[in-house]
């Protein structure tokens, strides 16, 4: 086993001491970089990309030869795995984004739906295993998976982005039918994260992409009460090291004391809520990841700093903050400015590491 030469970002996930504040940023393997369009190409499609781990290790490791101080690698994969492997059939339009040929409408679809064999996501797997072994123990791998929620805003709706009428006539309607959707995708993320871990990643993350679009307690009832099921069968320590995993309800600002309590190490912010205030109001029970707004990386290295500047302020002395987007590095970033963004916090947050 190759020993960690870096590993600043769990720690801080663990709420230990580091001497300045960790970052990545969500999407850091993507459309922004043109060597990542090169791959691309040469891949034929986006979902040729993520089912060969050749690709796969390739585009993961793009933005850690390009950027040396990001603190952690992220998978390169899509969180639409997981419904593709239950046989919904999943396709990508060009410019359109992701859709299923198959929808979960029917109460008979719906009643069919069980945990696959993760034989079918086998190559995700493999994949974790080849960029372990070629980042070489420079950085972490972070695994992830969507959470039952957003993957089942996609089973329903047959696309993302939508305005959820479907799924949400569903919830109020036929709660039966959303909650057998939902445990069926929980028992399914947890084994895919365990197997995730099984095979090297160092640190877990469960993506709430559409969280913020369910009322207060259906948020609860559909979405936070799954995340915590997951959670809960983790597998919590591999290589001899705890394994952190991190919750990320975008548009979830309003429920992160609730968040705090389902056993997670971290959460993530969007740019919605004040870090400060979130710290102050889950004290010390989890880590803050975030929040830069992505949308920042378009305009200059000086507005970049101060804004960097400002939410390290915000969060202020001690442990417990990993730096981040407050969603996906959009296509359109100039790759000079996502460095100006890791330089400005690599410079200004040992002031609150003394």
């Amino acid at each position: 086993m190759v020993k960690l030469q870096n590993d600043t970002f769990l720690n801080a996930l663990m709420r230990q001491p580091t001497d300045y504040t960790p970052v990545w940023m969500m999407r850091q393997a993507g459309r922004y970089l043109p060597e990542y369009k090169a791959s691309r190409k040469t891949a034929g499609s986006f979902l040729q990309l993520c089912k060969s781990p050749d690709f796969a290790t390739e585009v993961t490791m793009q933005p850690l030869d390009r950027y040396p101080l990001l603190d952690a690698s992220i998978l390169f994969s899509d969180i639409l795995t997981v419904p593709d492997a239950m046989g919904l059939g999943l396709y990508f339009e060009e410019g359109e984004g992701p859709k299923f040929e198959r929808t979960l409408r029917e109460e008979a679809n719906i009643q069919k739906l069980t945990v696959p064999d993760m034989a079918k996501l086998q190559y995700v797997f493999d994949a974790v295993s080849q960029i372990r072994k070629t980042i070489n123990g420079r950085v972490p791998l972070i695994g992830f998976s969507g959470s039952p929620w957003t993957l089942a805003t996609y089973m329903v709706e047959g696309k993302g982005g939508t305005d959820f009428l479907n799924i949400k006539k569903m919830a109020y309607a036929r709660p039966d039918l959303l909650h057998h959707i939902l445990e069926t995708t929980a028992q399914t993320v947890i084994q895919y994260l365990n197997a995730q871990i099984a095979a090297g990643a160092q640190a877990v993350m469960i993506f709430d992409s559409w969280g913020g679009a369910l009322s207060h307690n259906a948020y609860k009832e559909f979405s936070l009460n799954y995340m915590h099921k997951i959670v809960a069968g983790l597998t919590k320590n591999n290589e001899g090291r705890k394994v952190p995993s991190v919750v990320f309800t975008k548009g979830g600002a309003l429920w992160l004391e609730a968040q705090a309590e389902i056993g997670a190490d971290a959460l993530g912010l969007d740019w919605t809520v004040d870090i400060g205030s979130a710290r102050q109001r889950v004290g010390d029970k989890v880590a803050l990841q975030g929040n830069l707004d992505p949308a920042i990386l378009l305009s200059t290295p000086e507005a970049i700093d101060k804004e960097v500047a400002s939410i390290l302020a915000s969060y202020g002395h001690g442990n417990g903050h990993v730096f981040n987007l407050g969603h996906g590095i959009t296509q359109w970033t100039p790759p000079e400015n996502a460095a100006a963004m890791l330089s400005a916090v690599r410079e200004h947050s040992k002031q609150y590491h003394q």
